[in-house]
């Protein structure tokens, strides 16, 4: 019996793709927990929201398990490593259109105590996304 891949990343891809073809900010919804590398103090509620439109990350490479890119933060560059596992939904900025996903639940102690002691406080979330959901 063949294993058919997963059309997650795909999706990811096409909506990313669209949005830029549009002219309109993709974004990207994030559940956190121990795999995914993101600067920590951006975490909320274990989520984090990252603008990957071409002016805001360099490097960026969307493969089947994993999404990676370079952006800034506090103007410091810092790499970035997703699970596409992890990742709730992509959508416009502009208009909310895009896909979300079912994520499992993050078990609380995985998120880690920097997410807690944060040192700066989270930026201001997007409004809230208009999405359809994907099993």
């Amino acid at each position: 019996m063949s294993s058919t891949a997963s059309t997650k990343p795909y999706f990811i891809r096409a909506i990313y793709e669209w949005c830029v073809d549009q002219g309109l900010t993709p974004y990207l919804s994030v559940q956190v927990d121990a795999r995914t590398v993101v600067p920590r103090q951006y975490v909320q509620d274990g989520q984090i929201v990252l603008n990957i439109d071409g002016g805001a990350v360099n490097q960026l490479h969307m493969g089947n398990d994993l999404i990676t890119f370079q952006a800034r933060f506090s103007g410091a560059v810092q790499a970035l490593s997703i699970p596409i596992d992890n990742v709730a939904a992509i959508y416009a900025r502009e208009n909310g259109q895009g896909v979300a996903f079912e994520v499992g639940s993050v078990p609380a102690g995985e998120v880690g105590a920097a997410v807690e002691s944060a040192a700066e406080p989270p930026p201001v979330a997007p409004a809230r996304p208009h999405l359809t959901r994907i099993k």
